[in-house]
């Protein structure tokens, strides 16, 4: 059924049953539809008999007509699969039917496939290969396979599904063992034996791990730990294996370890890798098809900048540097610094290396910053450990504030992971060393013009000019090898000339590639002109802008005017509209108002976005030299001027993003600052998925707020900062929400904006809110609303009295909360808000429920939703549909709760909303649990406690954790595995009732 090019269903049965079609997730109803397709599922392109699709959902107790609701309910899922127009068919075949479909699509297939195909190369000799492919294979299962399926046959095939994956696990565990790893799976092997104490495998792979690591007496507690737990829970005495690995251990003749193997290098085949039962469509070894290209791509960072096809580079020194970062034999992080003077190619040799080693070296992903060293704003440590543990998927709202809690969390996350770290244009060693991880698997390579001499353990490249072979060779590259050679004398003085500067070649050897009409000797003539101009310079910065001046004279005039104004810009790459706004110029491609100075080597072409445009940038010598034209050339109205178009661009963007995050201007001020609409296709083609482009624009936008106050634009600075919560609030960026707000707020106090001093205060208000700061947060709103009140700012009085009243929710004072949502009610109409009107009515009906009027909740959460429906707020409907599955808890309509939670769950999913994930599955828990279903009740429990602490929110976990322990009663050894750590969270998190719980509940097993 392979259709080249169409429409793909995949299907996931590793984890809850989940389809997703082309038009996102397919829902498939509960109960007998979802027991028939598991069941096809699990033998994918095998007939199913009816007779066992009867037992599967009868078992012992059949109905007469039980075959044609069989026959009913596969063509109910037939239609379903036709309507989604995948490439999959559901067909009768005597005695039974078939699901046919490729294996690609299928995650316990793929799985399947994924774990041969790994057996087959470790046998081979490949470990490091089947490592990455076992690792893929582990990444497709999202909890215990069909967890939520009510079907006792069906539970028995998912055990077997179960044990594979634990068997993968512990086939990986021993290949990396047999690789020299053992000192980066530790942590992994410790919490693994504590998940499963009966498997002697891995109780014998830790105790190797440790005592090859060193720790010899660790090695002995963990076999005396494995006795205990098999003798309590079995009666048991360890196997003859465990039993001779201590033996081994006590007398010192367990082996050395394996040395750390170098990556394998492979060579690709004319066919492509092996398929397994001999469909090559069914596996690429590359790319796994789309289940497992989802997971890879949502866990594994990729940030490293595009590197440069005419690189040229000393072999020798690529060599080192390479050995130094993943060679033999290191015994803590691979660690390499680059220095040298501006324009020796400093980033441009750590790219080209970090790529070269990227695969083979470091599979669990790059992670890359420039940490702009070099300019009046360095970032901090703190900001840089936020972006990257953002980068290694943990959300916003989870990262501490602290430096020392970001860097433990960073060095936790990456202890099991090979990682390399590119930090670019360092400052000093005091901004890289929170950066180091600590796990040696991980490398880190720092580029600076300092010399980081009190880097630890630092292997140093110190760069200076090319030789003249080299500078030769990138000469020949660029402009062309014919050239050099019909002048081979012109080329060496040439070379000569721009002092052997990689940035100074490059930029002349543009000039000359554009104009094949200009010889060498013209070129070298006219740069020793340059320099006699500028011989007042010392030698390195004279050949730079002799070499600048040169390229920047010959520009058309309103290229060079482009050039001076974009160096106004502060963000880290620029997108093409920045010039037609610079420029007021409104054509539909802005880019090519660029493109004449990427062909000078003015501008780098730094990417391309999601909507198919350019980015661009500057290296920093060349911003610096554009900036002295600017002042020189532009009068300071002009300046002023172009710089207010660029800040309307992105206020405009800004706002525009968040009109359709929300459906419309909903809960939010705005300024008065005029605003510049870049073309309309940029627009609609970027924010096509708004938080997506607010992601990515972050470090721009951010700055901009900061460059608006210097400049004096004080309205936009507040109107652009408040705007920019659309994105602060969702992912967690609260370090920023608040250093935007602070630089606006000493802004418009300082120009006496009052309004723009309330929208910034109300708006830190709600900051200190998800802080848990409620006393700030009760001072910064009580001060807003006062100067709202004296402008008779009604949207301003909303949302000040709409989170007062959650503050007093919060509190338990639910009559002053109920007062306060009544009256911001009243003022979301005066300011016409529908949504903030949806907002405050799903926020009281939880008051409502907890007093008992069940009624009145679910009548304003049907109006809420209505509302969000009505304007497409995704995110709006999903909090109201999770309160709408509580309010039918309540009810006692327990069935729908559960299946509205699922759709919530889903829309969770969707949207990448990993905590809100964890919310639902606890929710998911306490309704199994309160329709007397034990079983169904552990298994959200168990994934709710998996979803929590996989992203390090351990007190959600510590929840979750208590929450499986009161259903656990009766068993109380696993019991007391859960609670242990429970405590410890609570009692280190000041949970003062939970903790009390959790101990009464210990003190009972």
């Amino acid at each position: 059924m392979d259709v080249p090019g169409g429409p793909r269903l995949t299907f996931r049965v590793l984890g809850p049953l989940q389809v997703q079609g082309t038009a996102g997730p397919l829902r498939v109803p509960p109960g007998r539809q979802e027991v028939i397709l598991a069941a096809l599922l699990l033998e994918t392109n095998r007939i199913v008999s009816t007779s066992q699709l009867v037992d599967l959902i009868w078992e012992d107790n059949p109905p007469e007509t039980a075959r044609t609701q069989v026959q009913i309910c596969v063509s109910r899922l037939r239609k379903l699969l036709v309507d989604a127009d995948g490439e999959v068919a559901l067909t009768t075949r005597p005695p039974g039917y078939v699901l046919h479909t490729g294996a690609g699509n299928v995650d316990a297939a793929l799985f399947t496939g994924l774990v041969r195909r790994a057996r087959s190369l470790g046998e081979g000799g490949d470990r490091e290969e089947a490592v990455r492919l076992l690792r893929s294979a582990v990444t497709l299962w999202q909890g215990d396979c069909l967890t939520g399926l009510d079907s006792g046959p069906l539970a028995n095939a998912a055990r077997q599904l179960n044990e594979e994956r634990l068997a993968a696990v512990e086939l990986r565990i021993r290949l990396e063992l047999e690789l020299g790893h053992h000192d980066r799976l530790v942590g992994e092997l410790q919490r693994l034996t504590h998940e499963h104490p009966l498997r002697e495998k891995l109780h014998g792979q830790l105790i190797q791990a440790l005592y090859w690591s060193g720790r010899q007496a660790e090695a002995l507690e963990a076999f005396r730990t494995a006795r205990r737990y098999l003798a309590e829970e079995l009666g048991l005495e360890p196997g003859r294996e465990l039993r001779d690995l201590e033996a081994a251990i006590l007398a010192g003749e367990l082996p050395p370890p394996p040395a750390p193997a170098p990556p394998l290098v492979r060579g690709a085949t004319a066919s492509g890798p092996e398929a397994p039962d001999g469909d090559p469509a069914a596996l690429d070894a590359a790319s796994p098809a789309p289940i497992a290209e989802s997971i890879r791509h949502e866990t594994v960072p990729h940030q490293l900048p595009a590197d440069i096809a005419d690189f040229v580079a000393d072999g020798q020194r690529l060599g080192t540097l390479e050995k130094a970062l993943s060679g033999d034999g290191r015994g803590t992080v691979g660690l390499a610094a680059i220095t040298g003077k501006p324009g020796t190619g400093k980033s441009t040799l750590a790219v080209h290396v970090a790529h070269a080693l990227a695969e083979t070296g470091f599979p669990d992903g790059q992670l890359y910053c420039d940490l702009r060293g070099t300019t009046a704003a360095p970032a901090t440590p703190v900001e840089v450990l936020g972006r990257f543990l953002r980068a290694l998927g943990i959300p916003g709202q989870l990262i501490p504030e602290s430096l020392d809690e970001r860097a433990e969390m960073y060095r936790t996350r990456l202890s099991t992971r090979r990682v390399l770290v590119v930090l670019d244009d360092a400052a000093g060693e005091g901004q890289v060393l929170p950066l180091l991880p600590g796990s040696r698997g991980c490398a880190v390579l720092v580029t600076s013009r300092a010399r980081l001499t009190a880097l630890p353990g630092a292997h140093r490249v110190e760069l200076d000019v090319l030789d003249e072979d080299r500078a030769l060779e990138l000469l020949a590259r660029i402009v062309g090898g014919d050239r050099v050679a019909g002048e081979a004398a012109a080329a060496e003085a040439l070379v000569r000339t721009v002092g052997r500067l990689p940035l100074a070649l490059r930029i002349v050897a543009a000039r000359l590639a554009a104009r094949p009409h200009w010889t060498l000797a013209s070129m070298v003539q006219r740069l020793a002109d340059e320099r006699h101009r500028l011989d007042e310079l010392a030698h390195g910065e004279m050949t730079m802008r002799a070499s600048l001046s040169l390229t920047y004279e010959g520009l058309a005039p309103e290229d060079g005017g482009l050039l001076r104004l974009l160096s106004m810009a502060q963000a880290p790459t620029l997108p093409s509209w920045l010039a037609g706004a610079l420029l007021d110029d409104h054509r539909p491609f802005p880019s090519d108002l660029m493109e004449p100075l990427v062909d000078v080597q003015m501008l780098d072409v730094a990417g391309v976005e999601p909507s198919g445009g350019f980015r661009y940038r500057f290296h920093e010598i060349i911003r610096v030299y554009a900036r002295e034209q600017l002042a020189a050339q532009h009068p300071p109205d002009v300046r002023r001027a172009a710089f207010a178009r660029m800040a309307g661009g992105w206020m405009h963007l800004a706002e525009e993003a968040h009109r359709k995050v929300y459906g419309g201007d909903f809960t939010v001020l705005h300024g008065t600052a005029p605003r510049w609409r870049p073309p309309s296709p940029y627009v609609d083609d970027a924010l096509a998925d708004p938080l997506a482009w607010l992601d990515a624009e972050q470090a721009a936008l951010c700055g901009m707020v900061g460059h608006a106050a210097e400049e004096g634009l004080h309205d936009l600075s507040w109107d652009l900062a408040t705007s920019l919560v659309t994105l602060f609030e969702v992912r967690g960026h609260y370090d920023l929400w608040e250093s935007t707000h602070l630089t606006a707020l000493a802004a418009v106090r300082k120009a006496g904006n009052l309004r723009g001093t309330a929208a910034i205060r109300a708006s830190l208000g709600s900051l200190y809110m998800s802080r848990n700061q409620y006393d700030t947060a009760r001072q910064s709103l009580n001060s807003a609303l006062d100067v709202f009140q004296a402008l008779d700012e009604p949207m301003g009085e909303a949302l000040c009295r709409r989170d007062m009243a959650l503050i007093a929710r919060t509190n338990g004072d639910d009559a002053a909360a109920l007062e306060l949502y009544r009256r911001s009610l009243a003022d979301f109409g005066r300011a016409d808000d529908v949504v903030g009107r949806a907002i405050v009515l799903t926020q009281s009906a939880h008051i409502r429920m907890r007093q008992g009027e069940i009624d009145l909740a679910q009548k304003q959460l049907d109006e809420a939703l209505d509302i969000y429906e009505g304007i497409g707020y995704a995110g709006g409907r999903a909090r109201t549909l999770r309160r709408v599955g509580q309010v039918l808890l309540e009810q006692g309509r327990n069935d729908l709760a559960v299946l509205t939670f699922t759709e919530v769950l889903e829309l969770c999913r969707d949207s990448g909303d990993v905590i809100g994930e964890g919310h639902l599955l606890r929710d998911l828990g306490h309704a199994f649990a309160m329709m007397g279903r034990p079983d169904r009740a552990r298994d959200f429990y168990d994934r709710a406690v998996s979803s929590r602490e996989q992203v390090m929110d351990f007190s959600g976990g510590a929840l979750a954790r208590l929450d499986l322990a009161r259903l656990l009663t009766d068993e109380p050894g696993r019991s007391r595995k859960l609670l242990v750590p429970a405590v410890e969270v609570f009692r280190e998190r000041r949970m003062t009732r939970e903790l009390a719980e959790a101990e009464r509940l210990l003190g009972a097993c």
